[in-house]
């Protein structure tokens, strides 16, 4: 029997959807040392404990005494734009049995971005792509109005349909168009579940004659699209990321704000400062 294409978007997931607020900036010298150190200055500014993070133990630590759910998800939101991973992973599965629907698609997103490490074995990533699915189904039973929910959702269907065959993969491809639908009615603006919306009208338009003939042997109405849906949805992915970039201009302009007033203490500190200082001049003539 010849394959009948699947849907595949670990490609299409853009590698940090929510964009660092400082780093949508264009950094000159050591954009690196700059960037990390900018954001330890801002996130200390607003008194979390962010030099913690650099320790292992400290992420057990934090957990373990007691936690806000605010706090967990910036740490966790910090340790995801950092692309600590397995940290990540480490922080949110200490509260799997949460009740809270952002740590649990937060945790399923931990999860499936741990399955797709180049030194996670192949038995390893099946069992972290099957327990990404069910932390984003509770995430979705404690919030159905969340867009983030219902697109990890959709994204971790399709992985588990690596590993289930053609006739299950067909099928989920119905409940993973839904799921993208109600992602995009819930945020108009989130691209990446815009831009995966396109992904799947397109794998569906592209299907050869013989393949579509195979599926209809297995469904009366196999899932189907055009290439014109697919570049509307890729279109409207465009206007969403530009609109993401408008908004965190704004956001950073805010954070290099913060992180040229904040008080220095070491030399290092002053070289922020100064380096702030003249980004935000920079930002402000270019505005």
């Amino acid at each position: 029997m010849v394959p009948i294409p699947g849907i595949r978007l670990q490609k299409a997931i853009w590698p940090r959807e929510e964009m660092s607020y400082v780093w949508a900036i264009k950094v000159r010298g050591n954009p690196g040392a700059f960037r990390r150190s900018l954001m330890f200055s801002a996130w200390s500014y607003l008194g979390f404990e962010t030099y913690q993070l650099l320790s292992p133990a400290a992420v057990v630590h934090a957990a373990a005494k007691g936690f806000r759910v605010e706090e967990v998800l910036q740490q966790a939101d910090y340790l995801y734009e950092s692309g600590e991973t397995e940290r990540l992973y480490q922080l949110l599965i200490q509260h799997k049995d949460s009740e809270d629907a952002e740590l649990l698609w937060r945790l399923a997103r931990a999860s499936r971005d741990l399955a797709q490490l180049s030194g996670t074995s192949a038995e390893e990533k099946k069992a972290l792509v099957y327990e990404a699915l069910e932390y984003a189904k509770r995430a979705l039973e404690k919030n159905e109005a969340s867009f983030a929910a219902h697109k990890w959702c959709a994204i971790c269907i399709s992985d588990v349909g690596d590993y289930e065959g053609i006739k299950a993969k067909i099928a989920n491809a119905y409940v993973i168009k839904e799921h993208f639908e109600k992602a995009i009615e819930l945020n108009p603006k989130d691209a990446t579940s815009i831009h995966l919306m396109g992904i799947w009208c397109y794998t569906f338009a592209e299907m050869p004659w013989y393949q579509r003939r195979i599926a209809n042997m297995l469904f009366a109405a196999p899932p189907s699209s055009t290439y014109e849906e697919a570049l509307g949805y890729f279109q409207k992915a465009e206007q969403g990321k530009t609109y993401l970039k408008l908004q965190n201009k704004k956001l950073a302009a805010f954070w290099l704000l913060k992180a040229k007033d904040y008080p220095t203490r070491t030399e290092e500190d002053k070289q922020i400062q100064r380096e702030a200082a003249q980004l935000l001049a920079e930002f402000s003539g270019k505005n």
